[in-house]
């Protein structure tokens, strides 16, 4: 059971342009609406490959009805936790060489007994976590618990750090996938993993990253101040992990033009949680899967017949003098 939390989804459209010209009246060559929220977005990838997954997340307003319709018809299962205000709506402008702008809206306020019903859905999701993932097997567990995505105004920085807290407590594994101050404070609650992208990395970190030796090291200061693993998303270079047992890069080939990178690192850790959490082959199914997404417009979640794992090359302990893609 992999149960995601996102305290700030949102209604996402897609618009479609050939070139993104400012100040002009221009036609779109398409539009699609889609449930947003890093969280939202994982729980579809594991329901499009058949996995076991229960989708924790605020609701209120017309956007909010239309993202709970828009799950209900994906076959996500939902908990929902009504707010009193409407949830936001985000407009990512995509352009056919691949380029993409984001608006995202700040969120909704939400009251401090809005964010108690929150923690208190996601740590009552499944029946019983402890019965799902016993302590002595934390390291493979078969419950995870995702924090993933920015904080609405109102919620404090420290909320992740509460759910890792909550979460082993009830027994569970956890996962953060966010950024800034509230990546930053989820740190001493010793979350099991991380999954911050090249920026999100070198901003934890506080160093500039140029290397692979440079992304690693990076890792290992997030691993030191609590985190038990980094899956880190390197955009065209793949992604690495760096964990306990070693240090891993994977890399795979586009399999046709690229359409759009929203959502492609929610997919990455889709795969990562649904191929155990763990290893080198868990990082092979989460390039897998985030290289499949953005060959996807808009931000569709892949699908099994997106998926070809064989095409992922991974490698133990990679080169740390290569240049990353964005500094060559």
């Amino acid at each position: 059971m992999i149960v995601t939390v996102t305290a700030n989804p949102s209604l996402d459209r897609t618009i479609e342009v050939d070139r993104l010209r400012r100040g002009e009246v221009q036609r779109a060559k398409g539009d699609r609406v889609d449930p947003g929220g890093k969280g939202v977005n994982v729980s579809r990838a594991l329901v499009a490959n058949g996995h076991a997954t229960r989708a924790v997340l605020i609701s209120g307003g017309h956007a909010g009805t239309e993202l709970l319709d828009l799950l209900a018809e994906a076959g996500v299962p939902i908990i929902e936790v009504p707010v009193s205000l409407g949830i936001r709506s985000n407009l990512t402008l995509a352009e056919a060489d691949g380029t993409v702008t984001k608006l995202n809206e700040s969120g909704p306020v939400l009251r401090a007994e809005e964010i108690e019903e929150l923690l208190d859905a996601a740590i009552g999701a499944p029946p019983n976590y402890a019965l799902l993932t016993p302590s002595s097997s934390i390291d493979r567990p078969t419950a995870w618990i995702a924090g993933c995505g920015s904080l609405p105004p109102g919620v404090g920085a420290d909320f992740y750090a509460e759910l890792v807290e909550r979460a082993r407590a009830a027994g569970a594994a956890t996962v953060i996938d966010s950024s800034g101050a509230a990546l930053e404070a989820c740190l001493p609650s010793r979350p099991d993993l991380v999954k911050p992208n090249l920026e999100e990395l070198a901003e934890a970190a506080r160093t500039p990253i140029t290397t692979m030796g440079d992304a690693v090291a990076a890792a290992e200061a997030l691993r030191a101040a609590g985190a038990g693993a980094v899956l880190a998303s390197l955009g065209a270079d793949g992604a690495i992990l760096v964990a306990d047992e070693g240090v891993w890069h994977a890399k795979a080939p586009l399999a046709g033009p690229l359409a759009s990178t929203v959502g492609a690192g929610d997919a990455a850790l889709a795969g990562f949680l649904a191929a155990g959490g763990r290893g080198p082959d868990a990082l092979a199914a989460a390039v897998a899967w985030g290289t499949a997404a953005v060959s996807l417009p808009g931000s569709i979640m892949p699908g099994p017949q997106d998926i070809d794992l064989d095409a992922v090359q991974v490698t133990r302990s990679p080169d740390a003098s290569l240049v990353l893609s964005a500094h060559r």
